[in-house]
């Protein structure tokens, strides 16, 4: 018998799990790692489209969601944390067109096979996946975030998981924690202390991972740690004398990179709120979208057996 694998919560009467797709990351991941020379009728490249169909397609096949979206991002300059501060991911070269053009095929791809996705040009896609994580596990859901983005870890409660798709990782709270050395919930406050590279955000400029995680292990939280820092050269760290000089001189600079690491849980969600229900595949609007991309057969037969899939779930 064909299962959901979200459907077997080990408590009972439990709504089902919501699958929470971090988009972007995988159109990257696709556009770099399929190399082959893809094209759609007007001549540009496809392969980004093509590995992040793949992706999906092997997703929903695992993971056979009652419960699924999909968020991207539209820019790397716009979002609100740019006006709080403007050199945010501005170490990251912009997209190139031909990359751009995929992105909005990739999002047709996704609605197609029935996921509804978010995206909005002032909040990113962590933010959307934050906001209705918040808002399903208001209502009793567990979530299961998909992403390899550490900022996203913060989300991760009793009964969550993430996963870490491409290396078929699931991380439960304990995960985390064995990972990073905090709590989900302090993930924000290890990211403030440590700063993220990724998104160019400095942190306190000599705060490594692991003296981020004894700081928050000992104290709590940034704040705490902010509070008491004339303690931090009393603790048995390596170098606590001049950890705690640091953490006063730059003070500012972690109140300021915990404004930045923290996910906003005020996406703009369509009203009324999507239900997230994994729709059953459109073929038609798959396969007329794969005749423009010059997407092949076997991508074909693939949609057409998550299309069985997806009925054999549904007639449990």
């Amino acid at each position: 018998m064909v299962r959901s694998l979200n459907t077997l919560n080990p408590r009972m009467n439990t709504p089902a799990a919501v699958t929470l797709i971090d988009a972007s990351l995988y159109v990257f991941r696709a556009w770099f790692s399929v190399q082959a020379p893809m094209q759609d009728k007007d001549g540009n490249p496809t392969n980004a489209v093509y590995g992040f169909t793949g992706f999906l397609l092997s997703l929903l096949d695992q993971d056979r969601p009652d419960f699924v979206a999909a968020a991207f991002d539209e820019s790397l300059q716009s979002s609100f944390r740019n006006d709080i501060y403007p050199a945010y991911k501005a170490n990251r070269d912009p997209a190139p067109d031909e990359l751009k053009r995929q992105f909005m095929h990739c999002q047709a791809v996704a609605e197609a096979l029935g996921i509804d996705t978010f995206s909005d040009q002032r909040f990113e896609a962590d933010d959307f996946i934050g906001t209705l994580a918040h808002r399903k596990k208001a209502k009793g859901h567990r979530i299961q975030v998909v992403s390899a983005d550490k900022d996203l870890a913060q989300l991760i409660g009793t009964d969550d998981l993430f996963w870490d798709f491409a290396n078929q990782r699931r991380l439960d709270v304990q995960g985390i924690v064995d990972r990073f050395g905090v709590k989900p919930e302090q993930i924000a406050d290890y990211l403030a202390l440590t700063g993220d590279s990724v998104d160019n955000i400095p942190g306190v400029r000599g705060i490594g991972p692991k003296a981020a995680a004894a700081l928050i292990q000992h104290f709590g939280s940034l704040d705490s740690i902010l509070t008491r820092a004339d303690e931090i050269e009393f603790l048995s760290l390596r170098g606590a004398k001049s950890i705690g000089k640091k953490i006063r001189d730059q003070a500012d600079d972690a109140i300021l990179a915990r404004r930045l690491t923290g996910l906003s849980l005020e996406a703009p969600i369509p009203e009324p709120e999507p239900s997230l229900n994994w729709a059953r595949p459109d073929l038609d609007a798959l396969f007329e979208l794969f005749d423009y991309l010059g997407m092949g057969s076997m991508t074909r037969r693939r949609c057409e057996r998550l299309v069985s899939v997806w009925d054999d779930c549904r007639s449990e």
